[in-house]
């Protein structure tokens, strides 16, 4: 058993503004209940998910009135801000997953999946999915991808980690974060013959695993995750129009 973090507190300032007028991505209405509402659900019928500190608007938590498993805390602030303030409750906890709030096709069964997987010593472990499981399962998806040596990969919306070592390394994070929709900006960030590799498709995920430890001050572990359902976040129209449709495609 462990806790997981959900981070659903981001202001619906982006380009989902432009298709729903909900205060909060984590609040925008998908086939019935909130974006959000389907991560949450995944994580209470997890067998492996104990606790859930969830850091969203008051206006989710409404939905869970009587569920002790939750703990909501209100936004701070970006990404990294949430993420820091969720971190004390879970810091005596050997490992925490880590899930962001935008994920509504989450399974109980992707989630055992990827825990599955992070076997080995390290304090971070990340997911990465091939490219060609995404648009196999979901035809029309549009994200960014990333060539390694082993083959086209995009990065998924969990983690797994251990509570110290998330807060040791959140300082280094910010500019991973920021960058981490633009590849070429991210590997010149590692260093110049990381991105002279990287664009002549030679390097390897070793290297990206152990360059981006080095950065970061962790023991980090990539994992090859063929897990489609951890890696198709809702942040732009197109990426809600199509979970509308895949949604409506499965109650008919």
């Amino acid at each position: 058993m462990l806790p997981a973090i959900v981070l659903a507190g981001a202001p619906n300032e982006g380009r989902l503004r432009e298709v729903s007028s909900a205060p909060f991505e984590a609040l925008i209405e998908v086939g019935g209940k909130p974006l959000a509402a389907y991560v949450l659900d995944a994580l209470l019928a997890t067998e492996d998910i104990s606790r859930i500190v969830v850091v969203a608007p008051e206006q989710l938590a409404q939905v869970y009135p009587r569920n002790d498993r939750l703990t909501f805390i209100p936004p701070k602030g970006k990404l990294l801000e949430n993420l820091s303030s969720a971190l004390p409750p879970v810091a005596d906890a050997p490992k925490v997953l880590v899930v962001t709030g935008d994920l509504p096709l989450l399974t109980p069964a992707a989630i055992g999946a990827f825990l599955g997987l992070c076997r080995s010593k390290a304090e971070v472990y990340y997911p990465i999915i091939p490219r060609s499981v995404l648009e196999r399962c979901y035809p029309g998806i549009k994200r960014t991808y990333v060539r390694l040596r082993e083959g086209v990969f995009t990065g998924g919306n969990v983690g797994l980690a251990r509570p110290a070592a998330l807060a040791r390394c959140l300082k280094q994070a910010e500019k991973l974060v920021a960058y981490r929709k633009n590849p070429l900006r991210l590997a010149w960030l590692l260093g110049p013959g990381f991105l002279f590799r990287f664009l002549a498709g030679k390097l390897s995920l070793a290297e990206a695993e152990r360059k981006a430890s080095e950065l970061l001050g962790v023991q980090g572990k990539a994992v090859i995750a063929e897990i489609p359902e951890i890696g198709f976040d809702v942040d732009k129209p197109s990426d809600l129009a199509l979970v509308r449709r895949l949604m409506e495609f499965k109650q008919v």
